[in-house]
């Protein structure tokens, strides 16, 4: 994992976490069993142009059919739960017990949301993520169901263009991401991206 971190002992509140996220440190464990929990700074980050964001035809089929009812903020206790549970493409997670509790704070006090995927009345898709000013962090999804979390995510960048957003943070890339545009950006180049995001007024989500 590039980029600096460190441990942080101490007890940590949904506001200093969200000045955190605002100078370009996000929090993790070393897995969902550790109660410890450090600060990540990466030297490359990744984020979605939300002007550049890719959609494949095949996706583009798939929603049409409308296999899924799509929600906001109406489970986001459950979606976090999801998110950190193991799966088989995902032995282990770093969301931990003190993650958890803090993003369910932020969620109370309208900094943190989900986007979720139903079927038949049973979550099986979702991502969660910070919004804060201008910016949407993305934190973690979750698939019980083919292309579930990719729709989710599909929905979550036509709400963050719609509300005017101007910077979709995924932390860091992976292949998956990169198939919708991802792209990594140095440290510097992704502090003026942020600052110019956070210094706007607080977006509805």
């Amino acid at each position: 994992m590039a980029g600096r971190r460190g441990r942080y002992y101490p007890a940590i509140t949904p506001d200093v976490l969200l000045r955190a996220y605002s100078i370009g440190l996000f929090p993790m464990a070393e897995s969902a069993d550790d109660p410890e929990i450090f600060w990540v700074e990466p030297e490359m980050r990744g984020i979605i142009p939300l002007h550049d964001f890719h959609i494949s035809k095949s996706l583009t089929k798939t929603i049409r059919r409308q296999p899924f009812e799509i929600r906001f903020d109406t489970a986001f206790e459950d979606v976090i739960g999801m998110c950190a549970q193991s799966a088989l493409d995902r032995p282990s997670t770093w969301i931990n017990a003190t993650i958890r509790q803090l993003y369910g704070e932020l969620h109370r006090m309208g900094h943190a949301h989900s986007v979720e995927a139903w079927e038949d009345g049973v979550l099986v898709g979702g991502l969660y993520g910070v919004s804060l000013g201008a910016a949407f962090f993305g934190e973690s999804m979750f698939s019980r169901k083919t292309d579930a979390s990719k729709i989710c995510l599909v929905h979550l960048v036509e709400r963050l263009n719609r509300n005017g957003f101007r910077l979709l943070d995924t932390q860091f890339t992976t292949d998956h991401l990169k198939t919708f545009g991802a792209i990594d950006i140095p440290k510097d180049e992704y502090l003026v991206l942020l600052r110019d995001a956070v210094d706007r007024p607080h977006l509805p989500f």
